[in-house]
């Protein structure tokens, strides 16, 4: 397309926006027409950039006793060498996010990418503790950069009759990761490649980062807001600030005590985001270009979906956390054999992700997210029932069945939820809305993180207080284990009701018979 020829008014949600040579969202989805094979390149690009994120924040937590005894770490440290990155991502994404918008996805994601990097090869070479920790805390804000901009290319660069499909591998990589991490971190560990210990968990992301840096350069078509933006300054710091104030406290509060600053902390935090949203308003009215697109929560879709994924989060950080520490220190697996008995899980997450939005949802519509939520409510109560049935001795096959359940449960919900969000935002808010959905499961994480303080770990410190036999320590982390599940199945519960609020059919299926390919058909709405 040369420089004077314009594109016909694209359909975004509810809104119609003309393209026009100041729009490169636009542009770029103009760029990669049905036949262009390089949108799938950048696809594979960012979606393997996704994939490192979901596995670096698992792969630490198997190699934490090789860290403590190689490293020489302190129990503090090793709390910030995995509580340092959930907090510099948490806290960067909506400002990354922007920053795409603003400056240009493409740019951003080789910024976050590259950074990133050179973060994980900080971490791999760190001479001592500290300098792994401040290694930990840079791979974070990096992610916070890369991670946002995943989404947003994948919105700007494919029309809106393809983005279920996308958004149906979406869910199968995450699925990937959420199992991955763990298994690859324990092989990794045990390996002891070269001598290295517990380095090559971060050396690992150096030639994927590479390769994603010079493939990226090259497929990754550029995109930013068709009207300059200007970065909110006092938005970053007050969601940085509020962010902070609320997930300190929640991820290093049972380490503490959990003192009475924390509780002011987060209940403080809640002001300070209060405070964002009237500055954000009236950033809106004077200029146009707030951090956060408050109107972006005036489309049903997205504020429900926001509300969901925040839930959804909650259970989410509950079961991963509770799961490993049940095998691992309840039943005494290695960590190796806790990582192989989640490939069941994977499997079906990333088989049903992509059954869901492909065939599925174009359908049944919000049906199939709450048969999500349902299954994976009966995949929870089948795991109370099979670990209460043969306690310490069960075995990885016999959890199979609940693990399976599960994670089509799982599947049917992630790739769909991020679909039904993002359905009627349009091009120019991508990067904020992207850096909300993924802020708001980190915040969702880090609740849930901080209820296995109580609903877990009450259990366990509760039934070794009481026990004095031997098998006692297992007994109790099975307990808990089980109490947790409880509340992970009423969780679901929740998520079930709040996607009664979200729309009966994903708006951008509609939207795809405008711009379908010739001879292709639309999917029907």
């Amino acid at each position: 397309m040369t420089a004077t020829e314009t594109e016909p008014a694209r359909p975004t949600g509810d809104r119609t926006q003309p393209t026009t040579p100041s729009d490169p969202a636009g542009a770029a989805a103009q760029a990669a027409p049905a036949g262009d094979r390089r949108r799938w390149f950048a696809l594979a690009i960012v979606m393997t950039a996704a994939f490192m994120d979901l596995v670096d924040v698992t792969i630490v937590n198997i190699a934490i006793p090789s860290i403590q005894r190689e490293a020489g770490a302190s129990f503090s440290q090793i709390q910030w060498i995995t509580a340092g990155y959930a907090l510099a991502f948490a806290a960067g994404l909506i400002t990354g996010g922007r920053l795409g918008d603003i400056h240009g996805r493409k740019k951003l994601f080789l910024i976050g990418i590259g950074g990133f990097t050179v973060a994980s090869a900080l971490c791999g070479f760190a001479a001592g503790p500290e300098m792994l920790v401040a290694s930990r805390i840079l791979q974070g804000a990096m992610a916070a950069l890369m991670v946002p901009q995943v989404l947003s290319i994948v919105h700007a660069t494919f029309p809106a009759h393809e983005r279920g499909k996308v958004f149906g591998l979406f869910g199968a990589v995450v699925g990937l990761g959420a199992v991955t991490g763990p298994l690859l971190g324990a092989l990794l560990t045990e390996w002891n490649l070269f001598g290295l210990e517990w380095r090559p968990i971060f050396l690992i992301n150096l030639p994927v980062g590479v390769a994603g840096l010079i493939l990226g350069s090259r497929y990754i078509t550029e995109s930013k807001a068709p009207k300059a933006l200007k970065l909110d300054l006092v938005g970053v710091t007050l969601v940085t600030v509020g962010l902070l104030m609320l997930l300190y406290p929640l991820t290093r509060g049972r380490e503490l005590g959990w003192p009475v600053w924390g509780y002011v902390s987060m209940a403080g935090a809640f002001a300070v985001l209060a405070v964002l949203v009237l500055f954000e308003r009236r950033k809106a009215a004077r200029d146009g270009s707030p951090l956060v697109e408050l109107s972006l929560f005036r489309v049903k879709s997205f504020a429900a979906g926001i509300a969901v994924q925040t839930v959804f989060g909650v259970a989410l950080g509950i079961f991963f956390l509770v799961w490993t520490l049940y095998m691992q220190f309840g039943l005494g697996w290695s960590p190796l054999k806790a990582g192989l008995t989640g490939i069941p899980f994977s499997i079906a997450v990333s088989t049903a992700a992509g059954l869901s939005v492909q065939q599925l949802v174009p359908r049944f519509g919000r049906k199939v997210l709450q048969a999500g939520a349902l299954v994976m409510a009966l995949g929870v109560l089948l795991y109370i029932g099979e670990a209460n049935r043969y306690g310490l001795s069960i075995a990885p096959w016999q959890m199979a069945l609940p693990l399976v359940v599960m994670g089509v449960g799982m599947g049917l919900i992630v790739a769909p939820l991020t679909d039904a969000i993002l359905s009627e935002v349009p091009r120019e808010h991508s990067g904020s809305a992207s850096g909300l959905i993924n802020t708001v499961q980190q915040m969702g994480n880090a609740l849930g993180l901080g209820l296995v303080s109580v609903v877990f770990f009450g259990v366990v410190d509760d039934r070794l207080a009481r026990a004095k036999e031997p098998t006692a320590a297992g007994l109790a982390f099975a307990d808990g284990f089980q109490n947790a599940l409880w509340w992970v199945a009423g969780v679901l519960g929740v998520i079930f009701l709040l996607m009664s609020a979200l729309p009966k059919r994903p708006a951008q299926h509609v939207e795809g018979a405008d711009d379908a390919a010739p001879g292709e058909p639309a999917l029907a709405g």
